[in-house]
């Protein structure tokens, strides 16, 4: 489980001070700059495979965002907010003069980056989004039964996704995070997302580096979420590549389909043989794939 402290233990990464936090990052080679943002229950580690292909062609920074391991934890009872994050994004491409760069988003840190070119459209050039889970843009958090109902009739099989999302997963894992388990924090949501084959086949050391970074007040939190509109999305007009994973539970797929809708520039890429930490199932075919897309911009 994560330090109870703030104490970070000496690792090989350098720090850059953000917005009053120190965060921890990894930098390669030479020329566009390729921003890197990991989603939940990760940190900069996840990409390692994926700098080795990119940092040959491209200048990668990839970070740790606040909260995650090796930064400072959270304190108990603090906000994880998705706005902060955003802000964080923002200030660290100024930081290092690195705009307009490439935003490589996973998950979470997806929903993060795509509100970035959303507010500040001139730090972006391009956008790579791995299966961002922009409920918002279909229901509240947590949906109302009115809400679900109508999407229910609109679209029957994102509706019963949320549902089963929502049931099996996030609901049960916030129970537990209000008693502090985050063990079971971790097992319900893992199954949730990556889907129960996925999760089970995570290797030790994966599996660490999702308790290094599970913590109770990402599911706590009433601003984990940020709003999203579909005239915010009609609006982002960078190229943008939408990736999904061949074995990804449903519910991501077809929330990127409203993506593909909804952006006027985009394209879309399943990665084989992959779930939903394609970047890591099947990394030499996601960065080849980003590489490519890349090198168009």
């Amino acid at each position: 489980m994560r330090q109870s402290s703030g104490n970070i233990t000496e690792t090989p990464y350098q720090t850059i001070t953000i917005r009053g936090a120190d965060l921890h990052y990894a930098s390669a080679g030479s020329g566009d700059p390729v921003v890197l943002v990991h989603g939940s229950a990760g940190d900069l580690r996840t990409w390692a495979g994926a700098e080795k292909a990119l940092a040959s062609h491209f200048r990668t920074i990839r970070y740790s965002r606040r909260f995650h391991w090796p930064n400072t934890t959270i304190p108990d009872g603090a906000e994880y907010a998705m706005d902060e994050h955003v802000l964080d994004l923002a200030s660290l491409i100024e930081s290092f003069d690195a705009a307009p760069a490439h935003i490589v988003g996973h998950s979470y840190g997806g929903f993060v980056s795509l509100l970035l070119a959303v507010r500040r459209p001139e730090l972006v050039r391009c956008l790579v989004l791995l299966e961002p889970p922009i409920l918002p843009l279909l229901v509240s958090i947590p949906p109302r039964p009115a809400e679900l109902l109508r999407l229910l009739i609109r679209d029957p099989a994102t509706a019963a996704g949320i549902v089963r999302f929502g049931a099996s997963g996030i609901g049960p894992a916030t129970k537990a995070g209000e008693k502090g388990d985050l063990d079971a924090v971790l097992e319900l949501t893992g199954r949730a997302i990556l889907g129960p084959a996925s999760f089970e086949s995570l290797s030790p050391e994966r599996l660490q580096q999702a308790r290094d970074n599970t913590m109770k007040e990402e599911l706590l939190s009433e601003r984990f979420f940020s709003s999203l509109s579909e005239s915010m999305l009609r609006g982002v007009d960078k190229p943008t590549l939408l990736v999904t994973g061949e074995r990804s539970p449903r519910l991501w797929p077809r929330l990127v389909g409203y993506l593909d809708r909804l952006m006027p520039n985009t394209t879309r890429v399943e990665v084989s043989g992959a779930s939903h930490m394609m970047h890591e199932d099947n990394a030499a075919e996601f960065t080849e794939a980003v590489r490519r897309f890349l090198q168009e911009q």
